[in-house]
This record gives C-alpha cells, structure tokens and sequence, in this order.
C-alpha cells in the first residue's frame, strides 16, 4: 500500500524535490502529473507545505541597516593596514601587492607570461624535434651488409647442420 501511495502516477517521490519547488513559486506552470501526485501524496504536501512555510518567513524578514559609519570606519582601518609596517619581505610583496596600485602589476604580469609560453614552446619545440632525429638516424651501408652477411653465415650454419644431424627416425 505504501509503494502504491509514493508511485501511484509513475512518479518517485525521490525525484520531485525540485519539482515541488517549480510548483510553490508557480503551482499554474507545474504538470498535471506533478500536481497530481502532489494532491495524493502526504509526504510531498508536507514538503510543499514547509517550503511554503519557509517562503513566508523569507517575505516576512527584514534586513537590519547598515549603521552609517560603516565605510567611514571601513576607510580608516584599510588605511590602518596599508600604513602599518609588514612583518618580512614576503608580506611586504603581499601587502604590495594587495594594497598597491594594480598598474605595476599587469606589466609584470605579461612578462611573466611571455617567458612562460617561450620557455613551455622551445621545451616543447626541443622534445619534438628530438623524437624526429632519432626516428631519421641511417645506418651506413657498409654496417647494413655486414650484417646481412652475418645472418646468411648463421642460417647456412643451421641448414648444415640440420642436414648433417643423424636421422633419428629412420631405424
């Protein structure tokens, strides 16, 4: 009876969480299966009905002013930590970094960048081309036939042998 409750329209309840939400904000755009299942299923209008819940706590909310010194005293304490004196010379570049004008920063930041992609491509480049060299290394001809030569004396090696070998079959 229970599965029969939860899955009478072909719908799981598992899948209509975002479904539930679609109908609470417009109940007219939802399906008829969803608003269906929704009408016949306990589960889901108890979902539906502390969304709805949580919806009218939100309208009802207010959010508090901000008091009207805010920046004022914002301005002071940023300008507070930009003429304190930093601990070491990392949190010197940090605060520099943080704090100062951006305008220093971009040109180094674009040199940083050029010798990175010279430095990836040329690795890059230089991998590349190693592979290329090694693939195009000839052997002379002189090598190439003293190797032939060499493997024609071990096959003849082993045909003479073969044909000198005691036939074992033939008693």
């Amino acid at each position: 009876m229970e599965a029969m409750k939860h899955n009478w329209t072909g719908m799981e309840c598992a899948g209509m969480e975002s479904k539930l939400a679609d109908m609470l904000l417009d109940p007219a755009a939802a399906p008829a299966k969803v608003r269906a299942h929704v009408e016949q299923c306990e589960s889901c209008q108890g979902e539906l009905a502390e969304l709805q819940a949580t919806m009218t706590l939100l309208d009802a909310w207010e959010s508090p002013e901000p008091s009207p010194y805010f920046l004022t005293r914002l301005d002071a304490r940023m300008r507070e930590e930009r003429q304190a004196e930093p601990e070491g010379w990392l949190a010197r570049l940090r605060d520099r970094l943080a704090f100062g004008p951006s305008l220093h920063v971009r040109p180094l930041a674009a040199m940083a960048m050029a010798v990175v992609l010279l430095v990836g491509g040329g690795a890059y480049l230089g991998i590349n081309d190693m592979d290329q060299t090694a693939a195009t290394i000839v052997q002379p001809a002189v090598v190439h036939d003293l190797q032939t030569l060499d493997n024609n004396a071990q096959l003849l090696d082993q045909m003479e042998a073969m044909s000198t070998a005691p036939d074992s079959g033939s008693d």
